[in-house]
């Protein structure tokens, strides 16, 4: 069986007590609040994707990047893996975009973040990022029925 993997990048920007999450409109993929990030091209690293991606989205330099965690999705059945490398970013430089191509970016606090309406992979995750170490998450199913879906998260050292 041939194996496919894809590669992806996210960064929560952090400035205080307060995020920039990206609102992105139901007619993108994925719609709700999320942080900023995209495919990793090849043949870049994940830590280059994620920096390109943060000033493609935002407008804003990642100058500190802190590596967070793995959050990965597979299905046996068809050879398909997705890898989401996670950062935190906790000093940038520039200015946001006023027109951002992937929809409304928003600082908000991190204790109101959870309430604003986001996918539930990025919202089962949200918490990890600001906690010690790094996290892994292993999703694994079968490409159709999410309810099925076997999720497994570990905090590592």
């Amino acid at each position: 069986m041939k194996i496919e993997t894809v590669m992806y990048s996210l960064v929560m920007i952090q400035r205080g007590d307060k995020v920039l999450l990206l609102n992105r409109p139901e007619k993108k993929d994925y719609p709700g609040y999320i942080a900023p990030g995209g495919k990793i091209d090849f043949p870049e690293s994940p830590a280059a994707g994620a920096i390109r991606e943060v000033r493609e989205e935002t407008g804003l330099q990642v100058e500190k990047l802190r590596y967070k965690g793995l959050d990965e999705y597979v299905v046996p059945e068809k050879g398909f893996r997705y890898i989401v490398y996670n950062y935190l970013a906790y000093e940038t430089t520039g200015e946001l975009l006023e027109n951002p191509p992937e929809g409304e970016l928003v600082w908000v606090s991190k204790s109101e973040a959870l309430d604003l309406p986001m996918q539930h992979f990025f919202q089962r995750k949200f918490p990890l990022f600001f906690e010690e170490g790094t996290f892994e998450i292993h999703t694994s199913w079968n490409g159709m029925d999410k309810e099925t879906a076997e999720v497994m998260i570990r905090t590592l050292s």
